[in-house]
């Protein structure tokens, strides 16, 4: 077997492989006998006839076509192997000479990991931001928790900024309704901001079976792409309002959230948000970090094979978010008024800079001798088993192969950024 290599754009090469007749004379044989099964040979079992007799019943060309995959495989890897190549996913294979007694010649396209180059560790600089947490935050946190146990009281006058309301609410578009515009039972807090800003404005000062009419213009940035930035006219009518009764901010409040005291409350509290600000600020430090080491690492272009897969990952990471939210994907970008391939153009930006990001995590990895043991997946597994202790579909997926690779992934990134941190000002 001989080949010659080519270097193409987009990190790419094309391997050309040739292999004289009597390299591939066994892949034949095994070719033929597994024909030979599938196939009726006159006078022998399956399996059982003699390549001669194969080859005069069914011909030699069926034979090297059947013989085709296993010759590829073990010279492919053979030659990649020889010229020490990383490759990233399966080859593109083109057959350039096939006949019989002669030699077979194909070409293999496959995309390489590019190689990069480190910037000097000790030149990235990241500014740690204090962080603390006050008694404003602290109080205003306490609100939140007493807002959160409203007692509601049907009252008879008009509504305040302070009540809740149920309307039946109708929306329209010069005198068209709106597809699912309707709703019969519509609940709005008039003291929080609605996703249809002057709303709750508008409903202000109204009493039970009041009705109203008038026209609000949707946020440009609607998700609703059909009702983003268009004025929209409204129908409703107020069916109940609600005086919210909150509880006072006591002792007594705070045993029904399991504390003994406001005083211990409100230091749970404030424990908590300081926790919850500083582990904000490490993830803002992470980023920062691996954004600048991003920018000062050398890069030799990107194969299209690893932009693609990212864009895979962040579509498949985009629908389970929405299932999460109970929204199909197929309503989201019937709202958007977009097909899938829109949206993957959309993600190529983020897409190239997520795998920057993985090949610098790999090389900081592989210069730095950082590996994940066998006990650190394990580890991680049965932390992914404990959060999902009810989910048997979560249990089949930690048993696939992939899945454990994403995991080792992970844990290697996890490693990485805390390395970096030690390496890093």
């Amino acid at each position: 077997m001989s080949h010659t290599l080519q270097k193409l754009a987009g990190s790419q090469v094309q391997l050309q492989i040739t292999i004289p007749p009597a390299e591939y004379q066994t892949d034949l044989g095994q070719a033929a006998a597994r024909l030979s099964e599938r196939a009726a040979i006159k006078g022998f079992r399956p399996g059982k006839a003699p390549y001669e007799i194969i080859k005069q019943q069914l011909g030699e060309m069926p034979i090297m076509e059947e013989a085709m995959k296993n010759i590829v495989q073990r010279t492919y890897f053979a030659a990649v192997k020889t010229e020490k190549l990383e490759t990233i996913g399966a080859p593109q294979i083109a057959v350039a000479k096939i006949a019989p007694g002669n030699d077979l010649v194909y070409t293999a396209t496959v995309a390489l990991l590019p190689k990069i180059q480190l910037p000097d560790l000790s030149a990235i600089s990241v500014t740690r931001q204090t962080v603390a947490v006050g008694d404003k935050e602290t109080t205003d946190a306490l609100e939140n928790l007493r807002k959160l146990q409203p007692k509601e009281v049907i009252k008879n006058g008009a509504a305040t900024k302070e009540d809740k309301l149920v309307v039946a609410l109708e929306m329209f578009i010069n005198q068209v309704p709106v597809e699912g515009g309707q709703a019969p039972n519509h609940q709005v807090y008039l003291n929080e901001p609605h996703y249809i800003p002057g709303l709750a404005e508008q409903l202000v000062g109204l009493k039970k079976d009041d009705t109203k009419e008038f026209t609000l213009k949707f946020p440009a940035e609607h998700y609703q792409k059909h009702l983003a930035g268009r004025a929209i006219d409204f129908k409703v009518k107020v069916k109940d309002v609600f005086a919210l009764q909150y509880p006072e901010l006591n002792d007594e409040f705070a045993k029904t959230l399991g504390q003994e005291s406001l005083a211990k409350l409100r230091a749970l509290l404030q424990q908590n948000l300081q926790r919850e600000a500083e582990r904000k600020e490490e993830q803002r430090r992470e980023i920062a970090l691996l954004d600048q080491l991003i920018e000062k690492t050398q890069f030799d272009e990107l194969p299209q094979i690893l932009v693609d897969s990212e864009k895979r990952k962040m579509f498949y990471e985009l629908k389970g978010d929405l299932e999460r939210r109970g929204i199909p994907i197929e309503k989201y970008l019937a709202d958007l008024k977009k097909t899938e391939a829109q949206i993957f153009t959309e993600f190529t930006a983020g897409a190239a800079k997520r795998a920057q990001a993985a090949l610098v995590s790999r090389q900081v990895a592989r210069e730095n001798n950082i590996k994940v043991t066998d006990e650190e997946i394990k580890q991680e597994v049965e932390a992914v088993k404990q959060a999902y202790p009810d989910n048997q579909q979560v249990r089949e997926n930690l048993q696939r192969p992939e899945v454990i690779d994403t995991i080792a992934s992970t844990v290697q990134n996890r490693k990485v950024i805390e390395f970096l941190k030690t390496k890093t000002k």
